[in-house]
């Protein structure tokens, strides 16, 4: 049972989709009906009209006898008023059968019983009669009007005629008639056989070649309307983004004349209809605040052929300003000449007023949070280095219990008055290494949002990787040791050089490394490689630690997001960001394999220079 969604989806596919061969053959065989039905009632008023002619012929030659109907036998003259009087009630019943339901949806039967009526009528009279009749008039006009009026479905035609001619030589053969004509009493005349073969043959040829031309036609016809269907969605759709579009869309001359614009481009300038900017911006220019910008888009247009980000301040209707962005392009004919510019402006005034907000959050991390956090961290290191906690074992940053020297006096002005206080030497080193900590999350937190607004900047130089893996190594040495981990360096010496910034590469290294030792418990088992695949360098940096659940996997690169199993640390989860950001500004693409109680390994690769 068919479904209103169905029955839509059936609707939808008849309208806009690309008919098949089938369907187009169905369509055509339809369209031939038609035609042959609108011909056939054509058809049916010339041979109504000719025969009635032809019985004013014979009704006059009773009266007064025409010459040339003097050798026809006499049954032949004085029974052809009967033979057409019922040719002629053959016809009116074609044309009311033409009229039936019938009719209209098998034309193909009524062609074939309108010719068989006319054709075979003079035949069965002439055999009733005794002789055989070689009516090659009748049948050559018959068969030519045919031909002309309905020139479709020629296996019609041919139908009609052999059945008329196998009658005309079976039968009288059979019954072994001969005709009234004295040149030839035989029904078999050399000449007379050849003028209807070629007569039908040359008919038949037309219509095949007519009706052939007629399908073709028609197909071409309906690939042409299934197309402009196809034109018409697609306009509609495109229309509908072109009206519905949040950026303006522009056709600028290059004289600085907006000719096409859509509502959301006369919303950005503060107007409510779109003809209100083709009819009054004669002159873009007028509305940059800077009236250099339009020369500069219009040079850079010139030397590229297409603009993109071109940001620049534009007065609105009101007088009030904006910020808007351009992306654009030159069309040219094929001759290269200039004919408009193309593109889309985006209205980015809030964007602009969240990066100037940006900027003051950056001033004020700088110096209301990272400068209080150096100064403490100073204040610290110099105590230190004044012999703060000589009361412990040797330089070791473990506390030793109840064995806490004071600090001596610091230096004090003449107008204070300062006591010392008991700190060891371990709780200077601790709160140093917090301070430490803390100045490092501000110093990324700062660091991503600049990637974030500015993308990573890089300094790329040849760059050996193994290097740059081995200074990595070397600065985290004191790490390793500390979480009595082991590392293993299998990057050969022998790589091909690669085109980077050998300061990111070594973060990204250090990062992978130090992201191991925090979320693994200590003797991790690291292991750095690199090999040579295609046009890349394919790095890795693995462990045999806890692993990672796939859950965190497809998370793990995002901002701010933190493993569960970090340990003893304080983190933002800005590490492996920093190096999405990093890797993927060197054209590369990184990522991890692993599996919880399995270890992981990070990749990540790099164009080779």
């Amino acid at each position: 049972m068919a479904t209103p969604f169905t029955t839509v989806q059936s609707w939808w596919r008849k309208i806009f989709s690309a008919p098949t061969t089938d369907e187009i053959n169905t369509l055509y065989k339809a369209w031939r009906n038609r035609f042959l039905w609108q011909r056939l009632r054509l058809w049916l008023w010339l041979a109504l009209i000719c025969l009635l002619s032809f019985t004013l012929r014979d009704i006059y030659g009773l009266f007064f006898p025409f010459q040339e109907l003097q050798q026809l036998p006499e049954v032949v003259r004085t029974q052809r008023i009967v033979i057409n009087v019922a040719m002629l009630m053959s016809i009116l019943v074609c044309f009311a059968l033409h009229k039936t339901k019938l009719g209209r949806h098998r034309p193909d039967l009524l062609f074939l019983g309108s010719s068989w009526s006319i054709s075979l009528a003079s035949q069965l009279f002439a055999t009733l009669t005794g002789f055989a009749l070689p009516d090659t008039i009748g049948w050559s006009l018959l068969f030519l009007s045919q031909a002309v009026l309905m020139p479709v479905c020629w296996i019609l035609h041919l139908l009609t005629q052999v059945s008329v001619l196998v009658y005309y030589f079976g039968v009288n053969t059979a019954l072994g008639l001969e005709t009234p004509i004295p040149e030839h009493p035989g029904i078999y005349n050399v000449t007379f056989i050849l003028y209807i073969f070629w007569f039908c043959t040359i008919c038949d040829i037309g219509v095949y070649l007519y009706d052939r031309l007629q399908r073709s036609e028609f197909y071409a016809r309906q690939e042409l309307e299934s197309a402009y269907q196809k034109l018409k969605v697609a306009e509609a759709k495109y229309r509908t983004i072109f009206e519905n579009a949040v950026e303006g869309i522009f056709q600028s001359s290059p004289d600085g004349r907006y000719i096409t614009a859509n509502p959301a481009l006369a919303r950005i300038y503060g107007y409510s209809l779109v003809e209100e900017v083709t009819a009054n911006f004669t002159d873009i220019e007028q509305f940059y605040v800077d009236p250099n910008r339009r020369a500069e888009f219009v040079r850079l247009m010139e030397k590229y052929g297409r603009v993109s980000e071109f940001e620049s301040q534009i007065y609105r209707r009101d007088g009030s300003i904006v910020w808007i962005s351009e992306k654009a392009y030159a069309v040219r004919d094929e001759q290269g000449k200039l004919l408009y510019y193309e593109g889309l402006i985006e209205d980015i005034t809030q964007r602009k007023q969240t990066e100037e907000e940006l900027r003051v959050f950056f001033h004020a991390v700088s110096h209301d949070l990272r400068n209080p956090v150096l100064g403490t961290l100073m204040v610290l290191k110099n105590l230190l280095n004044q012999g703060a906690g000589t009361g412990e074992q040797g330089t070791g940053g473990r506390e030793q219990g109840g064995n806490s020297s004071p600090l001596p006096p610091a230096p004090r002005p003449s107008t204070s008055f300062q006591s010392p206080i008991p700190v060891s030497r371990s709780i200077l080193e601790r709160m140093i290494q917090s301070s430490d900590r803390q100045l490092n999350l501000i110093n990324s937190l700062m660091e991503t949002h600049i990637s974030e607004m500015q993308g990573v900047v890089l300094q790329r130089q040849t760059v050996q990787l193994l290097a740059v893996v081995e200074a990595a190594i070397a600065d985290l040495e004191p790490l390793l040791e500390q979480n009595q981990a082991k590392l293993t360096n299998l990057v050969s010496a022998d790589l091909p050089l690669v085109n980077a910034d050998p300061t990111q590469l070594w973060r990204v290294f250090s990062n992978l490394i130090v992201n191991a030792l925090k979320h693994n418990p200590p003797e991790l088992l690291l292991t750095i490689n690199a090999t040579h695949k295609d046009d890349k360098i394919y790095c890795t940096v693995s462990d045999n630690g806890v692993g990672i659940s796939q859950q965190q996997s497809d998370r793990l690169f995002d901002l701010y997001f933190r493993g569960a199993s970090i340990r003893n640390s304080v983190s933002l989860g800005l590490g492996l960001y920093l190096c999405k950001q990093i890797i993927h500004a060197h054209g590369g693409e990184i990522g991890v394999n692993s599996a919880l109680d399995a270890g992981a390994t990070f990749w990540f690769t790099l164009p080779i220079s």
